[in-house]
């Protein structure tokens, strides 16, 4: 349908240190995905304002954070799987944890709450990832093991005042989420069914005419996903060793291409002027970085 994008390369910012690295240890998370040998599985990385990245090791359930200059410090290590992660505008840090539900680390102390593990009356059925609205309202996917043979998988909003709703529900494997700048849109990579949805939202947060954005093709599907201010979506897609880059309309304009591993799994903007683009690279346990043409969209956490 469309000719080859052009690709764009990365180069490796930062590498966990072997002393970070747990080769052989087993967890619930190995276990039930058959990983034999796994030292870490970055995901979720997310800027704070001392240009500090941030990012989760979902099967051990460590929050590491990496300085500007690529260094790395274990802030937290609990029992749970965290995946998502984004930073609140005063300093709290919101985590999507598979096992354990909606949880808040402070970064200082490395205390980790429970803040929802719910939904109304119902556990969830695992938390994957999650983006701040202007107003403080707080999106999140429920991905639990939905998929086609099972589209269970929800999308909730977290009101700023507290109160919880269901957004969407029959989703096939939910995962990344990204609003667009007026936040009349809220796209939701759909792993299981290898595609990007689009949301439409109206002024009361409610969606209707929810559609297919995107199909892809490849192995598995899309996971996490950013958005820059030109409208543009940063996808990572795990099954083709890459990262694309959509435009507004749906037309594919980069290819980003791993330089080591073949696992990107999410992505943050960040550096000189917003534009460098920094990606978890779980097989390698690496920071990529790509030079991008547009600027990510400051987030809630920057606004």
């Amino acid at each position: 349908m469309f000719a080859a994008p052009p690709i764009l390369q990365t180069k490796v910012f930062a590498h966990l240190p072997d002393s970070l690295r747990c080769p052989g240890r087993r967890s619930a998370w190995t276990d039930a995905r058959q990983h034999r040998e796994v030292h870490s599985f970055l995901e979720g990385p997310s800027f704070d304002r001392d240009g500090n990245l941030y990012c989760t090791d979902i099967p051990y359930g460590r929050i590491f954070r990496i300085s500007p200059a690529g260094e790395f410090t274990l802030v937290a290590e609990y029992e749970g799987e965290p995946n998502g992660l984004k930073i609140h505008r005063d300093g709290r840090i919101f985590i999507a944890d598979h096992r354990r539900g909606l949880l808040v680390l402070d970064p200082a102390s490395g205390k980790v709450e429970t803040l929802l593990e719910r939904a109304h009356g119902e556990g969830f059925r695992g938390l994957n990832d999650l983006i701040f609205a202007a107003n403080g309202d707080l999106y999140f996917t429920d991905q639990g093991q939905s998929g086609l043979q099972d589209p269970s998988g929800r999308v909730y909003r977290l009101r700023a005042g507290g109160a919880l709703e269901c957004v969407l529900d029959g989703i096939p494997s939910p995962n990344g989420l990204a609003l667009n700048a007026d936040e009349s849109i809220l796209y939701v990579n759909v792993t299981r069914g290898n595609a990007i949805w689009r949301l439409p939202l109206d002024r009361y947060g409610h969606t209707s005419k929810a559609g297919v954005f995107v199909h892809l093709s490849g192995g598995s599907g899309p996971d996490g996903m950013a958005i820059d201010q030109a409208g543009n979506l940063v996808v990572a897609h795990p099954g083709l060793s890459a990262a694309w880059v959509f435009s507004a309309s749906g037309e594919p304009v980069y290819r980003i291409a791993s330089c080591t591993g073949s696992r990107i799994t999410n992505m943050a903007y960040g550096g000189k002027e917003n534009r460098t683009l920094y990606m978890t690279e779980s097989e390698s346990g690496s920071i990529l970085t790509a030079e991008l043409p547009a600027p990510g969209l400051v987030l809630y956490s920057h606004a």
